[in-house]
């Protein structure tokens, strides 16, 4: 083993960490069902997430990049793995969210309680904690690809945790597929940048022109490739069963830091090239607006509350991908500003989405734990319930709406201010492209808004709409630090974005070197964005003193909700998630095809009346199933050719060597 450059400690740690994670899970499988055994587990995914930031931050404060040369004795070479700033903005939610979720989960999913899953679900997670970092690690493309396969399939397993149940297999099934499908993409991606380069793996920034079939073709098969990890729609189609079917601590994972290796695979394939054509940026751009559009017009339409949050992700990688469209767009027209923006945006939002969307799964799962079920329409009053769990869940949809004071606000400013800049600096209309982001950023922000109105309204207000489903009490101490942590963290770059100016300008000069002097500081106004953020806060500080203080002076009268004039209102005659987006749902009806089953009042002397909304799936449903039914129906004369018999199956063996000889024996 040989190493090279500086920063050898923050390398070492990262391994260690990694190390750390992968051996997590052995304690329950030398000691099933032991909750000793658990808690050792747990103890080790945290020492390993407080090692591995420590290794990230150490790549982004120390100068230089490391590498370890590793002999493997495989026919590809050897094996390096390497570190850099933008490696370590991807490594950083990685081990706060594999961390946090580790600890919630031995309050969630306690071995005692699940003997059946808990050694199988230790062990694989901890073994996707591990390939997550090995992946952003590897600067070799055997070690890359053996890591993205080793993470493919640990995430197959703890996706299919509760394996006994027909949804959870098919959404295990349809994530093994798709998973599979984006492999071979990239294998073709890897093959074709060896070609290119003569070396494997990515490029260093800017060292590739984009002129030519190959350069297009690798721009394609990386956009297919990672974009189908990623979830960007309509390559999305794995995203939505799997979320709302794995565990919720696996769901926070899952979309937290698992898609994120989608949009680092693209940053560094798409950053090789110096000079990328505008139309690059154009179909990263639309693809990023259609996927945020629709992904939160879909969360709008949903009754599964991990259903609604994973529609969520794929409006928040559709804003990351805005982002990575706009600093395309930049570098063809050579405006480092636009670059900087974009890229910068998009790397925040990364970090971001991680934070938020991991707290609304733990949330969520704390619902699910006191409540049992996920369905939205049989909750209510959940706040009286789980007052702890309803704040850290508010604190998660107000950074999802990207609203002040907290983190989503600043990543999706950044964007907003690429989408003014290019009004300002283009001419013509193919660059002004950037400036339809503004109008999608602000429409997806008042849908975001109108969906977790929705959300928080129907499942933490009100009164409990099932029997069956109004018990429950607040989760403990195990499940509510990680959260917390979460929160935290949510407000701390809400408040104080200006902490993290030089992890993003050194992630920047690692996507492209021309970017090294740019930065961010003098493009967003971190200053004016923490004034605003305290300022807030104090008053609505002092605005719940002022109210306190009054409800403490008079009298309170308690009574029910006016029931609109019913002399007996129920439970049932609330709003609910179908009612309360059924005029934002029509708006999409075109693209969403609701389904709506209804049986109405009949007669003198009716029975019962019920009224029932579905929103499809459509791409999956309406586009992919159709046509893979349709090659099945095709394709089955050459079915015939399988008959199960081998003297027959060495026959076309034997026919296809005589072809082989025949075709080669004249070179």
């Amino acid at each position: 083993m040989t190493f090279s450059g500086e920063p050898a400690t923050s390398l070492g740690l990262l391994l260690l960490a990694a190390c750390c994670q992968g051996a997590s899970g052995l304690p329950l499988l030398l000691r099933r069902g032991s909750s000793t055994a658990q808690r050792a587990g747990v103890v080790l995914m945290a020492a390993a997430s407080l090692i591995g930031c420590a290794g990230a931050l150490g790549a982004v404060f120390l100068p230089g990049a490391g590498t370890w040369l590793i002999p493997s004795g495989l026919p590809f070479g050897r094996l390096e793995v390497g570190v850099d700033a933008l490696s370590a903005v991807f490594l950083l939610p990685v081990f706060i969210v594999t961390g946090c979720c580790a600890v919630y989960g031995a309050g969630y999913w306690p071995v005692a309680r699940h003997p059946e899953h808990g050694g199988k679900l230790a062990f694989f997670l901890g073994l996707l904690s591990a390939a997550l970092t090995m992946v952003l690690v590897a600067r070799s493309t055997m070690l890359f690809l053996m890591a993205w396969e080793v993470m493919a399939f640990a995430a197959y397993f703890v996706l299919t945790t509760e394996d006994e149940k027909p949804q959870v297999r098919e959404a295990g099934v349809l994530y093994l597929i798709t998973a599979h499908l984006g492999a071979l993409a990239l294998f073709a991606t890897f093959s074709l940048l060896n070609s290119a380069t003569g070396a494997y793996l990515f490029p260093s920034p800017g060292s590739l022109t984009a002129a030519g079939p190959i350069a297009t073709t690798i721009f394609l098969t990386a956009l297919f490739g990672f974009g189908m990890k990623a979830g960007v729609m309509p390559l999305h189609v794995w995203l939505p069963s799997a979320h709302a079917n794995a565990p919720s601590h696996v769901s926070a994972i899952l979309s937290g830091v698992v898609l994120k290796t989608g949009i680092y695979g693209m940053m560094r394939v798409f950053s090789a090239f110096s000079d990328p054509p505008l139309w690059w940026g154009a179909v990263v751009l639309v693809l990023g607006s259609v996927s945020a559009v629709l992904g939160v017009a879909y969360a709008i339409g949903q009754h599964d509350l991990k259903r609604l949050l994973a529609y969520h992700s794929i409006e928040n990688i559709g804003i990351i991908m805005m982002g990575l469209g706009m600093a395309l767009i930049g570098a063809n027209q050579g405006w480092e500003a636009l670059v900087a923006l974009g890229a910068a945006g998009a790397l925040l939002h990364v970090v971001n989405h991680a934070l938020f969307k991991s707290l609304l799964f733990l949330s969520a799962g704390s619902v699910i734990h006191a409540t049992g079920t996920r369905e939205i329409d049989l909750l209510g009053g959940v706040s009286r319930r789980l007052p702890r769990t309803s704040l850290f869940f508010l604190v998660g949809a107000v950074a999802i709406c990207g609203l002040p004071p907290l983190n989503g606000f600043v990543s999706e400013l950044m964007v907003y201010l690429g989408a003014f800049h290019a009004i300002e600096a283009a001419v013509g209309l193919a660059p002004s492209l950037p400036a339809l982001a503004a109008p999608v950023l602000a429409l997806v922000g008042g849908l975001a808004v109108a969906c977790f109105v929705k959300v928080y309204g129907v499942v933490f207000l009100g009164v409990p709409r099932s029997k069956e489903h109004e018990g429950g009490h607040e989760a403990g101490a195990g499940m509510l630090v990680p959260m917390g942590v979460l929160a935290v963290c949510c407000a701390l770059i809400g408040l104080a974005p200006g902490l993290f100016v030089e992890v993003l300008n050194a992630a920047l000069g690692d996507y492209g070197e021309s970017l090294a002097s740019q930065g961010v500081a003098s493009l967003v106004p971190f200053s004016w964005i923490s004034i605003l953020g305290v300022g807030l806060l104090l008053l609505l500080a002092l605005l719940w003193i002022f109210f306190a203080r009054r409800a403490a002076r008079l009298p309170v009268p308690v009574a029910p909700t006016w029931g609109c004039g019913y002399l007996r209102p129920a439970p049932r005659m609330q709003y609910t998630a179908s009612s309360f987006g059924a005029i934002l749902v029509h708006w999409f009806a075109v693209l969403l095809r609701p389904e709506q089953h209804r049986e109405g009042v009949r007669g003198l002397f009716p029975g019962p009346a019920r009224h029932e909304s579905h929103l499809p799936e459509t791409v999956l449903e309406k586009g992919y199933l159709p046509f893979l039914e349709y090659l099945f129906e095709k394709a089955q004369p050459v079915r015939r050719l399988q008959h199960g018999k081998l003297n027959i199956y060495i026959f076309y063996t034997f026919v296809t060597l005589v072809l082989l000889l025949a075709l080669t024996s004249g070179q």
